[in-house]
């Protein structure tokens, strides 16, 4: 009998058996989908402005705002995703069908480029380009909304369901995950530099059918693979999602709204004592509460509070989650609302990180990129992105925490410290972008705006991409260790969904801000920042208008770190609370990498 597992089941819904499930090799098979997964996603997306600007001849800012909607939803649904795996599917499931969603999306895509009736004719030899039509477009769309569900899906699910594979509780198993989460970040990481790298040089000089067909039929190997293991794995019943919590909460407090809160004694607590987290002034600045805050709180505790409607007939309170809520439930939602400051800050940050995959490959596409007799695809200057997070991740493990703990005792930078730096990165990588522009249009209007290929060297894109990149092995690895260790402990797939909902919404930031200085600026050459040949448009003004408001966020967020340091030591019941996850931050430590390893997973 030591050989079950009570916290899991098998595919039959009965106590896992250590011995026959579980482990390493499930783990790899899950692997194995994700490395597929990665090499698909990042192909076709790194490289999607270029298939919609030479193929479909649509404007650069209409093919930036089709990449960035799309990549923003696919992280939004990662929260959509979590809940159906947590409330409804389970993780297996969930995962199951998001692949075969995303598959079926690449299908479609592939399709389309197949038909030459779902794509306009070719513009070369000096015919008019004529733009895609509504049906062209529509078709496109619909794949890459398709795929942006399947991915938000595998995002929610896939390095959960990776980790459900080890036993906690087992010394062996537990060195294996950590084995399990360094390996993770190895692969995905394979997966990502072959899609940026071998699959879009398929898509530009053999042909999109192939690059895209490659796609579905790596995705479809990794499915079948994934799906020939399913007896072997652990699986978890669901057990509710945060999000429903949450809800009940913000459900239960509105229909109170009216009611005056009692004394904090009076509200109700089922909590086991154990478990119990006491009522706090959690938004306090100095030694006086703010008024506005307080009464935002004080609108919480509604939740919390026994009404006459609240008792049966012979007097025993009715457990009815969404009319009243324990303390308890209250002060988590409490925990996960101080998160949104910090939240909100970093945002901007993943509006900088959408140029990569958008304006800065049309740069890279109009500059000279042989090297000898081998032409670097415009898409894969990722790789140099991804590059920058590597080597700053790794310089990070082997000489700044090994120095830290030596000369301060400190295992590395805090989490905030790590999201400021990263935002210092993707300020100046905006900076040198903008001085970089301004080059590319020197030479463009010294040689001739009409030239497919300028004389300058598309090198001198590097620092931008390299310097985002490190940017983002801080931040990312930042925001996850923050949103993670700061959040009540039944919530965390709850902060992570929400970490990964600022990337989204920094994509769908972009596009926003596209659209506005389309608007402002208009479309005509000479005046326009964003033109449909960027050789006429004014793309420096563009990025210095986001370093400029990546600075005011920076400042923005200092002040909402600062004001978080204080609340967090003003409030002796927070750091308490805070506290209880000293041993899993401990565990973390050991096997530093983990975080940014999921991170980096997420993120892509």
């Amino acid at each position: 009998m030591k050989s079950k597992i009570t916290y899991a089941i098998d595919y039959k819904g009965q106590p896992a058996d250590k011995t026959k499930t579980g482990g390493w090799l499930p783990a790899a098979t899950i692997l194995i989908v994700e490395v597929c997964e990665r090499f698909a996603t990042l192909g076709i997306g790194a490289n999607l402005v270029t298939y919609a600007t030479g193929i479909l001849h649509l404007p650069n800012a209409t093919a930036a705002n089709i990449v960035t909607n799309t990549s923003g939803l696919s992280f939004l649904l990662a929260l959509f995703g979590g809940f159906i795996a947590d409330t409804f599917l389970g993780r297996y499931w969930t995962l199951s069908i998001a692949a075969l969603t995303e598959t079926l999306g690449v299908a479609i895509l592939t399709i389309s480029t197949a038909m030459p009736s779902l794509y306009p004719p070719s513009c070369k030899n000096g015919s008019t380009c004529i733009e895609a039509n509504g049906l062209q477009l529509g078709v496109l769309q619909v794949a890459l909304y398709v795929m942006a569900v399947g991915m938000g899906g595998l995002k929610s699910c896939v390095s959960g369901f990776g980790t459900d594979q080890f036993d906690e509780n087992d010394e062996k198993e537990k060195s294996y995950m950590a084995y399990f989460f360094s390996r993770f970040y190895f692969v995905i990481s394979i997966g990502t530099f072959l899609g940026v790298t071998v699959e879009i040089y398929i898509q530009d000089y053999v042909s999109f059918t192939w690059g895209y067909g490659i796609c579905c039929l790596v995705l479809s190997l990794g499915l079948i693979i994934f799906w020939s293991r399913t007896r072997t794995y652990r699986y978890k019943k669901c057990t509710g999602s945060p999000l429903v919590q949450i809800l009940q909460v913000l459900v239960a407090a509105s229909k109170k709204r009216k009611l005056i809160t009692p004394s904090i004694d009076t509200l109700y607590d089922d909590t086991i004592e154990a478990a119990r987290i006491h009522h706090t002034d959690q938004l306090r600045i100095t030694q006086n509460t703010d008024i506005l805050c307080y009464f935002a709180y004080s609108w919480f505790d509604k939740a919390a509070i026994i009404d006459k409607d609240d008792y049966e007939i012979n007097d025993s309170v009715i457990r009815n989650s969404w009319k009243l809520c324990s303390l308890t439930k209250v002060e988590e939602v409490k925990m996960v609302v101080r998160l949104i400051p910090i939240w909100a800050s970093t945002i901007f940050f993943w509006t900088i990180h959408a140029q990569l995959i958008t304006f800065s490959v049309v740069q890279a596409s109009s500059m000279e990129r042989s090297i000898g007799a081998f032409q670097i695809p415009g898409g894969s200057f990722n790789a140099f992105f991804i590059f920058g997070i590597l080597v700053s991740s790794s310089f990070y493990d082997r000489v700044i925490i090994p120095s830290m703990k030596r000369w301060k005792g400190k295992h590395g930078f805090t989490h905030l410290q790590r999201i400021a730096i990263g935002l210092v990165f993707s300020i100046v990588g905006m900076v040198i972008a903008t001085f970089a522009e301004i080059k590319r249009i020197d030479v463009a209007k010294s040689k001739g705006e009409n030239l497919t290929t300028l004389p300058i060297s598309c090198f001198i894109l590097l620092p931008q991409f390299f310097l985002v990149g490190v940017g983002e092995a801080f931040i990312y690895s930042g925001q996850l260790d923050f949103f993670i260790t700061r959040a009540p402990k039944g919530m965390k797939s709850m902060s992570t969904a929400l970490f990964l909902s600022t990337i989204g919404s920094g994509f769908f930031v972009s596009s926003f801000l596209v659209t506005i200085v389309k608007q402002v600026t208009g479309t005509q050459n000479g005046t326009a920042w964003l033109t449909r040949n960027i050789n006429y448009g004014k793309l420096y003004y563009f990025y210095a208008l986001l370093a400029i408001l990546s600075t005011i966020n920076f400042i923005f967020f200092v002040l909402c770190a600062i004001w978080y340091v204080k609340t967090m030591k003003n409030d002796v019941q927070i750091e308490n609370i805070v506290s209880s996850f000293e041993e899993e931050e401990k565990y973390a430590i050991e096997i530093e990498g983990t975080r940014t390893a999921t991170a980096k997973e997420d993120r892509e």
